[in-house]
């Protein structure tokens, strides 16, 4: 998952699409600065650092994301090419540790060369050539009408539901001797992949309390039950006030944001960025 960084208003900085889990270990939760910075210049961005949460008085728990229960099938479908040379059914399922495995079974082909499939977000088209080999890509085999099957890990990808198409294609090493259609790379088979994964247990409730003075900024979108996901850095914002603005701690706000930066002793963020306030997308 991507890195958030953060600053003094003025400057910018890129966000990726998923956060992934702090490595910062924390025993306390954060308490609020009673003391109002200014921001009257605009600091060296060669010294940003990574946030950090002051001790508290009374230690609180760490934030935790109880993983879905191992076992647990959270996609699963039946695959027949277009021209129905190629069969197979699959099902995802959860690890119990925030990951997935795909588990493949009675794949059958006809085609003369080796078959692929991968998880993309992007639906490509039959015939069309893969130039990104999506999340969990894995190699069926080639030839047989016995059935077999095979699993595929899908990684460090604890949040899977956004890969929205199977897709089935050729791994033939080279293009000498093989039907266009068939060449490296080519699309065989694409399937919409229908997602049933539980909300995972958290104790980190983000709630906006609403603006106030170094936490201006914006909820850009919000989650199925109207709790805040995404938030728009506004100039002047800084960490412990925006955390005080949701209800968390500056812990639990770097948690959410993997490797979150900040700039000065009073931890400006930057202006335009956004930040992650969904726990299931950490």
């Amino acid at each position: 998952m991507g890195v958030v960084a953060v600053g003094l208003a003025g400057c910018s900085a890129a966000v990726g699409k998923n956060v992934a889990h702090t490595t910062h270990s924390h025993s306390a939760r954060a308490k609020t600065h009673t003391t109002k910075p200014t921001a009257s210049a605009a600091p060296d961005p060669a010294m940003s650092h990574l946030a950090t949460a002051e001790p508290a008085a009374s230690p609180m728990p760490s934030p935790t994301l109880t993983p879905v229960p191992a076992g647990t099938v959270v996609a699963q479908g039946d695959v027949a090419s277009p021209k129905g040379s190629i069969h197979y059914h699959y099902r995802v399922v959860a690890n119990g540790d925030n990951t997935f495995s795909v588990q493949y079974s009675n794949f059958t082909s006809t085609v003369p060369i080796p078959v692929s499939v991968t998880l993309i977000d992007i639906p490509p088209r039959v015939g069309d050539g893969l130039t990104w080999h999506g999340v969990g890509d894995h190699v069926l085999g080639g030839p047989t009408t016995s059935p077999t099957g095979s699993t595929a890990s899908l990684g460090s990808e604890d949040q899977p539901s956004y890969l929205k198409a199977l897709v089935t294609y050729s791994s033939v090493a080279s293009a000498d001797g093989v039907p266009v259609e068939l060449g490296p790379n080519k699309v065989l088979a694409v399937n919409a992949v229908t997602w049933n994964v539980p909300a995972r247990s958290t104790n980190v409730h983000p709630v906006d309390h609403g603006v106030r003075t170094y936490a201006a900024g914006k909820v850009t979108a919000t989650t199925s039950s109207g709790a805040p996901e995404s938030y728009l850095i506004a100039p002047g914002d800084i960490t412990s006030v925006v955390a005080e603005r949701f209800g968390i701690s500056v812990q639990d706000l770097i948690w959410l944001n993997a490797n979150l930066q900040v700039f000065g002793d009073q931890q400006y963020l930057y202006e335009g960025t956004t930040l992650n306030l969904d726990p299931d997308r950490t």
